[in-house]
Protein backbone atom coordinates (compact mmCIF):
# COMPACT_ATOMS: atom_id res chain seq x y z
CA UNK A 1 0.00 0.00 0.00
CA UNK A 2 2.98 2.58 0.61
CA UNK A 3 3.80 1.53 -2.56
CA UNK A 4 0.94 3.83 -4.13
CA UNK A 5 2.42 7.21 -2.31
CA UNK A 6 5.72 6.32 -3.46
CA UNK A 7 5.02 5.77 -7.02
CA UNK A 8 2.45 8.71 -7.30
CA UNK A 9 5.58 10.99 -5.77
CA UNK A 10 7.88 9.20 -8.31
CA UNK A 11 6.30 10.86 -11.17
CA UNK A 12 7.40 14.35 -10.00
CA UNK A 13 11.01 13.33 -8.82
CA UNK A 14 13.33 10.06 -8.55
CA UNK A 15 13.24 9.42 -4.44
CA UNK A 16 16.30 8.23 -3.14
CA UNK A 17 15.55 4.89 -0.67
CA UNK A 18 16.08 7.14 2.04
CA UNK A 19 13.50 9.44 0.86
CA UNK A 20 10.65 6.36 0.38
CA UNK A 21 11.50 4.99 4.11
CA UNK A 22 11.26 8.92 5.54
CA UNK A 23 8.02 8.80 2.96
CA UNK A 24 6.91 5.84 4.28
CA UNK A 25 7.45 6.39 7.92
CA UNK A 26 5.65 9.61 7.86
CA UNK A 27 2.56 8.53 6.38
CA UNK A 28 -0.54 7.36 9.04
CA UNK A 29 -2.99 4.97 7.10
CA UNK A 30 -6.60 4.66 8.36
CA UNK A 31 -9.24 2.16 7.47
CA UNK A 32 -13.06 3.90 6.86
CA UNK A 33 -15.35 1.73 6.07
CA UNK A 34 -17.98 2.22 3.47
CA UNK A 35 -20.47 5.36 4.55
CA UNK A 36 -17.84 7.23 6.42
CA UNK A 37 -17.93 10.70 6.04
CA UNK A 38 -14.63 12.12 5.33
CA UNK A 39 -16.03 15.71 5.54
CA UNK A 40 -19.51 17.28 5.64
CA UNK A 41 -20.44 20.73 4.82
CA UNK A 42 -19.97 23.42 7.25
CA UNK A 43 -16.71 21.70 8.35
CA UNK A 44 -13.16 22.44 8.43
CA UNK A 45 -11.14 20.08 6.67
CA UNK A 46 -8.05 19.55 9.13
CA UNK A 47 -6.68 16.81 6.39
CA UNK A 48 -5.48 15.41 3.28
CA UNK A 49 -5.97 12.80 1.43
CA UNK A 50 -4.67 9.86 -0.42
CA UNK A 51 -6.46 6.86 -1.48
CA UNK A 52 -4.26 4.03 -0.69
CA UNK A 53 -7.38 1.58 -1.39
CA UNK A 54 -11.45 2.30 -2.10
CA UNK A 55 -13.53 5.09 -3.31
CA UNK A 56 -14.24 8.53 -2.33
CA UNK A 57 -16.81 10.61 -3.92
CA UNK A 58 -17.45 14.18 -3.60
CA UNK A 59 -21.16 16.12 -3.53
CA UNK A 60 -23.07 19.02 -2.85
CA UNK A 61 -26.95 18.45 -1.13
CA UNK A 62 -29.00 21.08 -2.71
CA UNK A 63 -32.17 21.25 -1.80
CA UNK A 64 -32.25 17.51 -0.72
CA UNK A 65 -30.53 15.76 -3.99
CA UNK A 66 -27.78 14.81 -4.11
CA UNK A 67 -24.96 16.42 -6.99
CA UNK A 68 -21.77 14.68 -7.43
CA UNK A 69 -19.05 16.70 -8.44
CA UNK A 70 -15.58 14.15 -8.00
CA UNK A 71 -14.69 10.67 -7.86
CA UNK A 72 -11.71 9.13 -6.22
CA UNK A 73 -9.97 6.15 -6.28
CA UNK A 74 -6.64 4.78 -6.18
CA UNK A 75 -3.52 7.01 -6.41
CA UNK A 76 -5.11 10.30 -6.08
CA UNK A 77 -4.89 12.63 -3.53
CA UNK A 78 -7.70 14.71 -1.99
CA UNK A 79 -7.28 17.83 -1.03
CA UNK A 80 -10.59 19.77 -0.06
CA UNK A 81 -11.01 23.29 -0.22
CA UNK A 82 -11.77 24.02 2.96
CA UNK A 83 -8.02 22.55 3.82
CA UNK A 84 -5.85 25.19 1.68
CA UNK A 85 -8.77 28.53 2.49
CA UNK A 86 -9.35 27.38 6.08
CA UNK A 87 -13.59 28.19 5.54
CA UNK A 88 -16.19 25.55 6.03
CA UNK A 89 -16.42 23.17 3.32
CA UNK A 90 -19.36 23.56 1.37
CA UNK A 91 -19.33 19.97 0.37
CA UNK A 92 -19.33 16.14 1.19
CA UNK A 93 -16.62 13.85 1.19
CA UNK A 94 -18.13 9.95 1.61
CA UNK A 95 -16.53 6.85 1.64
CA UNK A 96 -18.51 5.13 -1.34
CA UNK A 97 -16.60 1.78 -0.66
CA UNK A 98 -14.06 0.63 2.35
CA UNK A 99 -10.98 2.32 2.11
CA UNK A 100 -7.24 2.50 3.29
CA UNK A 101 -6.32 6.06 3.14
CA UNK A 102 -3.12 7.73 3.74
CA UNK A 103 -3.48 10.95 6.01
CA UNK A 104 -1.91 14.12 5.96
CA UNK A 105 -2.16 17.16 8.06
CA UNK A 106 -0.22 20.37 8.44
CA UNK A 107 1.97 19.54 10.84
CA UNK A 108 3.02 15.67 9.26
CA UNK A 109 3.48 17.77 6.25
CA UNK A 110 5.56 20.16 7.56
CA UNK A 111 7.72 17.98 9.04
CA UNK A 112 7.97 15.96 6.38
CA UNK A 113 9.04 18.75 4.02
CA UNK A 114 11.65 19.46 6.88
CA UNK A 115 13.18 15.79 6.44
CA UNK A 116 12.77 15.98 2.52
CA UNK A 117 13.39 19.61 1.63
CA UNK A 118 13.22 17.98 -2.63
CA UNK A 119 9.61 17.39 -1.67
CA UNK A 120 8.79 20.67 -1.47
CA UNK A 121 10.30 21.33 -4.95
CA UNK A 122 7.59 19.15 -6.51
CA UNK A 123 4.66 20.66 -4.46
CA UNK A 124 3.71 23.25 -7.23
CA UNK A 125 3.84 20.37 -9.80
CA UNK A 126 1.44 17.88 -8.09
CA UNK A 127 -1.06 21.71 -7.34
CA UNK A 128 -0.73 22.64 -10.99
CA UNK A 129 -1.84 18.89 -12.16
CA UNK A 130 -5.11 19.06 -9.68
CA UNK A 131 -5.66 21.98 -11.23
CA UNK A 132 -5.33 21.56 -14.23
CA UNK A 133 -7.25 18.44 -14.12
CA UNK A 134 -10.37 19.98 -11.85
CA UNK A 135 -10.27 22.82 -15.01
CA UNK A 136 -10.57 20.11 -17.77
CA UNK A 137 -13.20 18.06 -16.23
CA UNK A 138 -15.08 21.37 -15.84
CA UNK A 139 -14.55 21.98 -19.15
CA UNK A 140 -15.76 19.12 -20.89
CA UNK A 141 -19.10 18.91 -18.19
CA UNK A 142 -19.71 23.10 -19.69
CA UNK A 143 -19.15 22.27 -23.42
CA UNK A 144 -19.58 18.67 -23.98
CA UNK A 145 -23.63 16.96 -24.22
CA UNK A 146 -23.95 14.42 -21.60
CA UNK A 147 -23.90 11.54 -24.25
CA UNK A 148 -20.11 12.63 -24.82
CA UNK A 149 -19.00 13.54 -21.02
CA UNK A 150 -20.52 9.53 -20.78
CA UNK A 151 -18.82 8.50 -23.51
CA UNK A 152 -15.74 10.18 -21.95
CA UNK A 153 -15.98 8.51 -18.97
CA UNK A 154 -16.08 4.97 -20.31
CA UNK A 155 -12.98 6.20 -22.24
CA UNK A 156 -10.75 7.69 -19.52
CA UNK A 157 -12.41 6.05 -15.90
CA UNK A 158 -13.66 2.72 -17.25
CA UNK A 159 -13.64 1.50 -13.51
CA UNK A 160 -15.82 3.63 -12.21
CA UNK A 161 -18.88 2.42 -14.39
CA UNK A 162 -18.60 -1.44 -11.98
CA UNK A 163 -17.85 0.60 -9.20
CA UNK A 164 -20.46 3.02 -9.18
CA UNK A 165 -24.12 3.05 -9.18
CA UNK A 166 -26.10 4.31 -12.23
CA UNK A 167 -27.67 7.33 -10.20
CA UNK A 168 -24.39 8.82 -8.69
CA UNK A 169 -22.81 8.28 -11.91
CA UNK A 170 -26.03 9.85 -13.66
CA UNK A 171 -25.73 13.11 -11.06
CA UNK A 172 -21.67 12.85 -11.94
CA UNK A 173 -22.85 13.48 -15.59
CA UNK A 174 -25.93 15.96 -14.68
CA UNK A 175 -28.50 14.10 -15.58
CA UNK A 176 -31.49 11.74 -14.10
CA UNK A 177 -30.82 7.83 -14.24
CA UNK A 178 -33.41 7.54 -16.64
CA UNK A 179 -31.48 9.91 -19.28
CA UNK A 180 -28.35 7.81 -18.25
CA UNK A 181 -30.48 4.73 -19.13
CA UNK A 182 -31.04 6.10 -22.44
CA UNK A 183 -27.83 7.82 -22.83
CA UNK A 184 -26.37 4.15 -22.39
CA UNK A 185 -29.49 2.34 -24.44
CA UNK A 186 -28.25 4.63 -27.83
CA UNK A 187 -24.44 3.88 -27.32
CA UNK A 188 -24.94 0.12 -27.09
CA UNK A 189 -26.77 0.09 -30.31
Amino acid sequence: MDNAIIEFLSQYIELTQEEKEVITSQNVMQFFPKGTMLLSAGDYARECYFILKGCVYSYYLMDGEVKVTDFYTEKQPITPISYTTKKPSEYYLECYEDCIIALGNQERNADLMKNLPRLATIGGSVMEDQLANQRMKYDDFVKLSPEERYQNLQENSPELLNRVPQYLIASYLGVKPESLSRIRKRLTK
